[in-house]
């Protein structure tokens, strides 16, 4: 009996190991080959803004997004209309001064930009605060071309301008985006560690017990990995799209939630009933209820997701400023291969699971005694 219960157990981790893969692959792609949906590559959370310049809508960001001094640093603009569409052929000028000292420290002059979408290299002297100031020509009078205006003290000041500005405020320092990223990626691996090392102790435990799994557990692990895989990776990508749609990060946030709600869902699920005995016709009939509940839950929401990729790469999507569908890339593919396993894996369990229901149901008491013993044999 030893050996073909080592045989069982290598082929559990064969298949664990398998969805830990594309997990794995499915999460680190997309994480590092996000393309830009939008108008930046990323919608930015520190030295970023968005602000009215007349009759247009001005978002700034910079690159990298946590500055250092005595860097290049690309000062990312893009002016858009009061509805989120391009613009072309606007003139702009850009100044950066002190916030310190009220001092200018660099104008980049009147230039004509063939897209609203545009950046500037600039390398910050110091730590510290600074502003960025862009105008905007209106149009309704002339600007000196290729010429800066004077520098200011009432930096929006337009005095002698045919043009409309804005200010955006940048923070320059040595150290904040490493403790920033440092903090961020602890509160997501901690969690994730914590909950892994619980179920290693409870697995642990199990064992000692001499307790073994019940029928389609490994199965059930698959799908909670697939899960949790689907979630984080729209959690990884949320933000490429905010710039384009802030209702998409939106969505985006809230679909990974869901699913990595879900997968945990499974899991505790499946830890409560590994020692339950289905031997009684109503916990096993209570059981199969809540399994149809979740897997149904898992089932639709992660087809929406599937077909709303589909049709946001054929057709461009609800509300999109841009009017065209979103490209086809290595991240958005791996993304749908997880959802779509775990598409297969929730109906394979759905009918596993009914499968089961009726056999229990079928059997006399003694016979579902014995069943109980075959099963976890």
């Amino acid at each position: 009996m030893a050996q073909p219960r080592r045989a069982i157990f290598s082929v559990r981790n064969i298949a664990v190991v398998a969805a830990l893969l594309l997990v794995s692959s499915s999460l680190l792609t997309a994480m590092t080959m996000q393309k830009a949906y939008a108008h930046f590559d990323h919608f930015s959370h520190y030295n970023n803004r968005g602000d009215s310049v007349g009759n247009y809508y001005a978002y700034e960001a910079l690159d990298p997004e946590y500055a250092r001094p005595n860097e290049p640093t690309a000062l990312m603009f893009s002016v858009q209309d009061n509805d989120g569409h391009d613009t072309y052929n606007i003139i702009t000028m850009v100044e950066v001064y002190s916030a310190a000292t009220g001092e200018r420290l660099k104008a980049f002059p009147w230039t004509k930009q063939d897209k609203g979408d545009f950046q500037l290299f600039y390398n910050f002297p110091d730590v510290g605060n600074y502003q960025i100031v862009l105008s905007v020509a209106t149009g309704t009078g002339p600007v000196n071309l290729n010429a800066v205006d004077p520098p200011r003290v009432t930096l929006v000041g337009t005095t002698g301008c045919n043009c409309d500005r804005a200010v955006f405020n940048a923070s320059v320092s040595n150290s904040f985006g490493t403790i920033w990223n440092t903090a961020m990626a602890a509160a997501v691996i901690g969690p994730l560690v914590i909950f892994g090392s619980v179920l290693g102790v409870v697995q642990m435990g199990r064992r000692k017990r001499g307790v073994v799994g019940e029928r389609f557990e490994v199965i059930k692990w698959i799908i909670m990995l697939l899960a949790i895989a689907g979630g984080m990776v729209h959690l990884a990508v949320f933000a490429e799209h905010a710039s384009l749609r802030i209702e998409y990060s939106i969505f985006l946030i809230t679909a990974g939630i869901m699913q990595i709600r879900y997968g945990i869902s499974y899991t505790l699920l499946t830890l409560k009933s590994s020692n339950a005995s289905f031997k009684d016709p109503i916990y096993a009939r209570s059981y199969y209820k809540k399994t149809v509940g979740l897997n149904l839950f898992g089932l639709l929401g992660t087809a929406v997701l599937i077909g709303l990729y589909i049709y946001a790469v054929t057709f461009p999507p609800p509300l999109s400023p841009n009017n065209r569908p979103e490209d086809v890339d290595v991240a958005g593919i791996m993304a749908k291969s997880t959802e779509v396993a775990l598409v297969f894996g929730i109906v394979y369990l759905m009918r596993a699971e009914k499968k089961r229901l009726n056999e229990r149901i079928s059997q006399t008491p003694d016979e579902a005694g014995r069943g109980e013993v075959s099963d976890l044999r």
